[in-house]
């Protein structure tokens, strides 16, 4: 009798921790039931969530040509931050690039004298003593500030010290951050670059 007693003591106990189990069991799972569970914290559209350093790949589009210069000729208009490309028709290819700052804006004609793919990078004196603690020559590559290419724009014979470039920092395009250099996404200044011509005008507004 007494070990049936002690069976029918661990039955009974054994029916009370089930029914405290399951009473648990649908306290957590109402977690994930709740409208406010992780699944509705997380429904946002995917286009409406933000991704970092997001950029585009081109910038170029092609447009009506503002500039009215001659075909092949490179027109940047500093204050609207934008770079063109006059072509036959009236066209132009139009590009978003990055300009002086501040005290580094310039205006006037060159012309492009050199070309360089993945081009090496010397920073000029003038930079040198403002930035001492700049390398004195970089090889080509894509840490380079240069970028995927530069187009060196010459004055007469001389070189002038400005370029029109890539840039491994594409968050800066339609900034004005340079040291009065024409910077452009790596995608669109391989554009440019095999479009033009050595000698090709360049003028900045």
């Amino acid at each position: 009798m007494r070990y049936l007693h002690f069976f029918s003591l661990v039955f009974v106990g054994a029916i009370a921790l089930h029914g405290t189990a399951r009473a648990n069991d649908r306290g957590f799972f109402a977690l994930f039931e709740s409208s406010t569970g992780v699944e509705d914290q997380y429904a946002q559209p995917l286009d409406q969530q933000p991704l970092a350093r997001e950029q585009p790949e081109t910038t170029r589009e092609l447009v009506a040509d503002p500039t009215g210069a001659r075909p092949g000729t490179i027109t940047i208009v500093t204050a609207e931050r934008a770079l063109y490309l006059s072509l036959p028709g009236g066209q132009a290819w139009r590009y978003r690039v990055g300009v002086g700052r501040e005290g580094f804006t310039w205006h006037g004609v060159r012309r492009i004298g050199r070309k360089e793919s993945w081009p090496d990078w010397r920073p000029p004196a003038a930079m040198l003593k403002r930035r001492p603690d700049l390398p004195r020559h970089m090889a080509g590559g894509e840490d380079n500030p240069l970028g995927a290419r530069a187009m060196y724009l010459y004055e007469g014979n001389r070189d002038s010290g400005f370029r029109i470039h890539g840039s491994n920092e594409p968050d800066t395009i339609g900034q004005a951050v340079s040291s009065g250099c024409i910077r452009m996404l790596n995608e669109d200044v391989e554009d440019l670059y095999q479009r033009v011509r050595l000698g090709a005008t360049v003028v900045v507004l």
